[in-house]
C-alpha cells in the first residue's frame, strides 16, 4: 500500500482485508480514500470525535472487507488554509472529503472545486447555511440539532429548579442571575444554543436576569478570563453559569476554584455546558457541573462513515443513518447529570 506524506496532522489507515463473491461496485471497489479537514483538532469534541472516527474506521475496515484509509489536516482555525487543504485532498485522490468548517458562512470555494471535480464533501459538526448545502447535489452534512441542545441544556435547570429553586436562587428574590460564555459571534450553533436555553428556562415560567455574557471561541482558558472578570464585577451574584460547551464550562469552573470557591460551598452557581465530553462528564460526577448534554461523537462518526462508504460504494445507507431531505444526517443530543451519569457511561464503553 502506497504511503502518504503528513501535512498537519495526518493519518494512514488501511488493512486490506478479503472480500466475499458477489457483484457491483461494492465488490468491485476494494479501497477507500477519505480526507478530512478540520477546523481545530485541539477542541476538545472534534478531538475525541476523531479519535472514535478512527477507531470506527478500523472496525468498518474488518467488517466491510474494504481497505479505508484516512488522512486528516488541521486548519487551525484559518478557512484559506482548509480550503488548499481540500484542493490536496482532491490531487491526492480522495474518494470523499469530511470537512469540519474553519468558517460556516465561507463555504464556497470548498463547495465549487468539489462540484468541478465531482468529489462528495460530508460537513460535519460546524453546520453551514442550508442554502449554500443546496449548491450542489452531493454536498451532505452530519451532526446534531442546535436548537435540541439548547432546549435541553435549558431542561436540565429546569429539572432542578423543580426541586431545589432556593439553593439555585440564593438570594431568594425569585430571579435566577445568571451569566452566559459564548463560542463564536457567527457560529450556528453559538447563536442557537444562546437563544434556546433562555427561552426553555422562560417558558417553563422562571425568571431570568442576564448580568453578562461574553464570547469565549470554545476555548476553556479564555472561558476562565471571562469568568473572572465576571467574578470581579458580580461576585456572588452569579447564580447560573450557561456555556455553549463543556471546554467553557470547566474554564468558568477553574476560575471559580481559582477564586477559592469549592462546589460543596453555598456560592457555588449552576454551571451547566454542552458536549458531554470525558473532561465534562467528570465534572458533573464531581458536582462541579450540574450537567451537559451529551452530542453523540460516536454516532457523528459512524454516521460520516457509513455516509462515505454508501457514496462510494453505491450502497444504502443503514437505517438508522437515512438521509434527512437527501442532505443531512441527524444525531440526538442526550441530557447528562449525575441521576444518568452511570446509564450513559455504560453506553460509551459498548
Amino acid at each position: 500500500m502506497r504511503h502518504i506524506r503528513k501535512t498537519g496532522l495526518a493519518l494512514m489507515a488501511g488493512i486490506l482485508l478479503l472480500t466475499g463473491c458477489g457483484s457491483g461496485k461494492e465488490d468491485s471497489v476494494k479501497s477507500i480514500k477519505i480526507g478530512v479537514t478540520l477546523y481545530d483538532q485541539y477542541d476538545t469534541f472534534i478531538s475525541e470525535l476523531m479519535q472514535t472516527f478512527k477507531s470506527t474506521t478500523l472496525k468498518m475496515e474488518s467488517e466491510k472487507g474494504v481497505a479505508i484509509s484516512l488522512e486528516i489536516l488541521d486548519a487551525s482555525g484559518n478557512q484559506t488554509t482548509q480550503n488548499e487543504q481540500v484542493r490536496t485532498l482532491m490531487e491526492k485522490g480522495c474518494d470523499v472529503i469530511c470537512v469540519n468548517l474553519v468558517d460556516r458562512t465561507e463555504p464556497t470555494t470548498i463547495t465549487d472545486m468539489a462540484e468541478k471535480n465531482n468529489i462528495p464533501i460530508i460537513f460535519f459538526n460546524r453546520e453551514l447555511v442550508a442554502e449554500d448545502l443546496e449548491r450542489w447535489s452531493e454536498l451532505y452534512y452530519v451532526g446534531a440539532d442546535a436548537y435540541e441542545s439548547g432546549k435541553l441544556q435549558g431542561d436540565i435547570l429546569v429539572n432542578e429548579c423543580e426541586t431545589n429553586f432556593d439553593k439555585i436562587d440564593r438570594n431568594h428574590d425569585g430571579v435566577l442571575q445568571y451569566v452566559m460564555l459564548e463560542g463564536e459571534a457567527s457560529h450556528n450553533d453559538s447563536l442557537i444554543r444562546s437563544m434556546t436555553v433562555i427561552q426553555e428556562i422562560t417558558e417553563n415560567g422562571y425568571t431570568v436576569e442576564k448580568l453578562s455574557d461574553e464570547i469565549a471561541n470554545w476555548n476553556r482558558d479564555q472561558a476562565a478570563n471571562k469568568m473572572k472578570q465576571f467574578l470581579e464585577e458580580f461576585g456572588n451574584s452569579i447564580e447560573v453559569v450557561l456555556a455553549n460547551n463543556d471546554d467553557m464550562a470547566l474554564g468558568a469552573i477553574d476560575a471559580l476554584k481559582t477564586a477559592g470557591m469549592e462546589n460543596s460551598s453555598e456560592n457555588w452557581p449552576a454551571v451547566l455546558g454542552i458536549d458531554g465530553t470525558t473532561v465534562g462528564l467528570e465534572a458533573v460526577e464531581k458536582g462541579e457541573m450540574l450537567g451537559t448534554v451529551l452530542n453523540d461523537a460516536r454516532g457523528q462518526a459512524s454516521g460520516m462513515l457509513e455516509l462515505a462508504y454508501s457514496l462510494t460504494m453505491g450502497t444504502k445507507l443503514p437505517k438508522k443513518y437515512q438521509l434527512i431531505d437527501d442532505k443531512y444526517i441527524r444525531m440526538p443530543y442526550k441530557i447528562a447529570t449525575k441521576e444518568n451519569l452511570g446509564e450513559i457511561q455504560v453506553e460509551q464503553t459498548k
